[in-house]
């Protein structure tokens, strides 16, 4: 009863209402998760630049961990939608099992290689001396947690893909305020410094994946079951050719910020910390955007399994506009405030001074993110891989590396603070094209 309810909904609803309905819990997922990355920032900032820097480094690690995560997540996720919009239950049954648990392995094993080569994975990420010991004791906590986080990130996206998003917002809603409030009692109650920020997100991330596959037992879910765990060519396939612009977009997105740490580490520890910084609060503002795009997902994957192309065309272009005039506002409200807004976080006046220049420079081609992501998202849910991860690799890795690289060799400290911006502008520039080629597809079928 749950799966045609959902079916009628997603296929049949008006779209405006449809994507909201289904955004609104991914928006408020999105927003806890990034404001506790903020929030765990602002925290580790009252304890030196070079602890805040530590975070910086240690979140290219939770990108990949991430990246694997939403790989399996969004790979299953995708499949399952359509598959539920096809009314195919038993092939969605089996992939949300074996897309889970293969989540969880893959987690293990990045735990366990990461903390064999700790140091010299922290070295590679651009530690500086003084930032190193820092940055080993709270990845160390971060590498611990991948299991979790992996299985964590796949639950959510399962949950959401099947048009429950407010399951997945309630399991993740759970491990951030754990999070949240542990983080100060832990760093400042205990005196347990940077320690006390990876036990806390220890926590939070392991809690977060209990919840959601208790919460995966409910009526309204699919159940995860070892019974269900039926590993295939074919089921890695569709895993993959779903997940991998996932993969692309946060591998890539963990290589630009090692790139950046090192580029930015040749002007002092404070560049560091500032960069962290923008890149946190620049998260902030994305994730609003990833939310009501999260939220368009499911009913594309729906209507494309049911063949209505023309609500998948209509969804995205509501997306577009809504995004657009948003990402607009904060671009604007942001660029007036953005010395506050580094100042919040450390009060520096070299960290202030570098970050504030950065953030107006991210702001101001935040707008033209929302095509770029918005058009990756349903390129990635109609399965068109290659022009998916294509576009995926872009903002962050096919533009951002090269620049990162060259800009600064001409432009000094003002090459890493603009790197990202010119980034964004190209990216735009080949989002149209691969857009105009998924309306064609959309046409033909």
């Amino acid at each position: 009863m749950k799966d045609r309810d959902n079916f009628t909904f997603l296929t049949s609803a008006p779209v405006h209402h449809v994507v909201l309905v289904m955004a609104v819990p991914t928006i408020i997922s999105m927003l806890v998760t990034s404001i506790y990355n903020i929030v765990t920032t602002f925290y580790v900032g009252r304890i030196s630049t070079q602890a805040t820097a530590a975070v910086g480094i240690a979140f290219s690690v939770m990108a990949i961990i991430q990246a694997i995560g939403f790989t399996f997540g969004q790979g299953s996720g995708n499949y399952i939608s359509r598959e539920l919009g096809a009314q195919r239950h038993d092939n969605a049954c089996r992939m949300a099992s074996t897309g889970f648990f293969l989540a969880v392995g893959t987690g293990f094993v990045i735990a366990l290689i990461g903390l064999i080569f700790l140091r010299p994975l922290a070295l590679l990420l651009g530690s500086t001396p003084t930032i190193l010991p820092y940055a080993e004791t709270y990845l160390s906590f971060v590498l611990m947690a991948a299991p979790f986080m992996c299985g964590a990130l796949c639950l959510n996206n399962q949950m959401r893909f099947q048009g429950n998003a407010a399951y997945s917002m309630f399991g993740i809603l759970t491990g951030a305020c754990i999070n949240v409030v542990l983080a100060p009692i832990l760093i400042f109650v205990f005196d347990m410094g940077i320690t006390g920020a990876g036990i806390s997100t220890f926590t939070g991330e392991s809690c977060s994946m209990l919840v959601l596959l208790w919460m995966s037992r409910m009526k309204r879910n699919i159940h995860i079951s070892h019974r269900n765990f039926t590993p295939s060519v074919a089921m890695l396939k569709e895993i993959f050719a779903g997940g991998t612009p996932s993969l692309t977009r946060q591998g890539m997105a963990s290589i630009s910020v090692a790139l950046l740490n090192v580029a930015a580490g040749a002007y002092g520890d404070a560049a560091i910390a500032a960069m962290s910084i923008v890149n946190r609060i620049a998260f902030v503002i994305f994730a609003a955007m990833i939310g009501l795009g999260q939220g368009f997902q499911p009913m594309c994957g729906f209507c494309y399994g049911a063949k209505l192309y023309a609500r998948v065309r209509e969804g995205y272009w509501f997306i577009v506009r809504v995004g657009f005039l948003f990402m607009a506002v904060c671009a604007v409200l942001g660029f007036f405030f953005s010395e506050e807004c580094i100042d919040v976080f450390r009060r520096d006046p070299d960290v202030v001074s570098i970050g504030t220049v950065a953030l107006r420079w991210q702001l101001a081609t935040l707008p033209l993110g929302a095509i770029v992501m918005y058009t990756n998202m349903m390129m990635q849910t109609i399965r068109k891989p290659w022009q998916a991860n294509v576009l995926a690799s872009a903002r962050s890795g096919l533009f951002f590396i090269p620049l990162i690289i060259i800009l600064p060799h001409f432009f000094g400290l003002l090459g890493v603070e603009m790197c990202q911006a010119w980034a964004d502008v190209l990216s735009f520039g080949l989002a149209v094209p691969i857009a105009m080629s998924g309306f064609k597809a959309l046409r033909d079928d």
